[in-house]
């Protein structure tokens, strides 16, 4: 009988953890189900994150860290950057129900963190910081150029989508209707028309 396999892919776990850490939260999610998941024993587990299940989860936040770096390289590239951003937010209103009741795994963490720990919450502030950051250049390049007609401080502007993120990750829990969140979607990006 064969003992439960040694853990060879770290970016596969990884990605499964992320998947029950969005659905489940930090808190909730237990070392059980992490095990589970991967189908790795816990020694094999402790071995590869020292960590346990803190190290995953930042491990596991950071992936979506990467996924922003990737879009910022397509923002930096693009003759029209305001229209890719202004295509992700319209994309999320024809994401799937799962989608919608998952919300954001970053702006979910800063949220239950709050109070619970400090080192985790921290570290999804500053990539909720960093996104804030990449649509502020992009929207002050927008605005030298004449592309956007709303002249508000960019910096204000990057906050602007920022809020308008982590409203629409609950908004698309209580509404998980492409019909309502397209029309919220636009009414809330015409601010950077």
């Amino acid at each position: 009988m064969r003992g439960r396999p040694i853990i060879h892919d770290n970016s596969e776990l990884i990605q499964k953890a992320q998947d029950i850490f969005w659905k489940k939260g930090y808190t909730a999610t237990s070392l059980n189900d992490l095990l589970t998941i991967t189908g790795a024993g816990s020694g094999s587990f402790y071995n590869t994150f020292k960590g346990g299940k803190k190290q995953v989860f930042k491990e596991a936040i950071n992936q979506r860290r990467q996924a922003f770096a990737e879009f910022q390289n397509k923002l930096e590239k693009s003759r029209f950057p305001i229209e890719l951003i202004k295509d992700f937010f319209r994309s999320i209103a024809n994401e799937n129900e799962v989608s919608h009741l998952k919300g954001c795994i970053i702006a979910n963490t800063v949220v239950e963190m709050t109070y619970i720990d400090e080192e985790l919450e921290k570290e999804a502030v500053k990539i909720l910081k960093e996104v804030e950051e990449m649509y502020t250049k992009a929207i002050k390049k927008a605005q030298e150029k004449g592309e956007i007609k709303n002249q508000t401080e960019a910096s204000v502007l990057g906050k602007y989508l920022i809020t308008f993120w982590c409203g629409l990750n609950t908004l698309r829990r209580m509404y998980p209707d492409k019909k309502v969140l397209s029309q919220q979607i636009e009414m809330q990006l015409a601010v950077i028309s």
